[in-house]
């Protein structure tokens, strides 16, 4: 059997990023932004989002060049729309979550095939040493 490596930085449709992260209202937020789950880039909101783990704190970010927006994981300053509190971590992962413009979901067996390789490559990322992670990610 081949060993998998996979590459990274892995980009996948925003649809696997909610049905396998699984974002919640955190009980502290104080805006009911982002469907009631995101947090404010700024005030209370972003206090709470920097005193949160970074492996269960994203970036909705603005895409730049396109109108597409982006789920990334940590915090970030540049572009940014919202955070957003997971009950999975990432745990470093590098990942994109694209939100495509004009939006478009995933069909169900779509949805299983991104999902099922989301949850094999962060089965790998997690006994990866850091050898083999900076491979992945074209450092080496």
């Amino acid at each position: 059997m081949r060993e998998f490596t996979p590459r990274l930085p892995l980009t996948l449709h925003e649809d696997a990023f909610y049905e396998f992260f699984v974002p919640y209202r955190h009980p502290e937020s104080s805006d009911n932004i982002w469907g009631g789950h995101g947090l404010e880039t700024y005030g209370e909101d972003l206090k709470l989002a920097l005193r949160l783990d970074e492996n269960y704190v994203w970036t909705v970010a603005d895409g730049g060049d396109d109108d597409n927006q982006w789920i990334i994981p940590n915090i970030h300053f540049v572009n940014r729309v919202c955070y957003l509190v997971t009950e999975i971590p990432h745990n470093g992962l590098p990942i994109e979550f694209r939100i495509p413009h004009p939006m478009s979901s995933l069909t169900p067996l779509g949805l299983k095939r991104q999902v099922n390789k989301l949850n094999h490559t962060l089965s790998w990322w997690n006994n990866a040493s850091k050898t083999e992670r900076d491979f992945a990610c074209g450092i080496v």
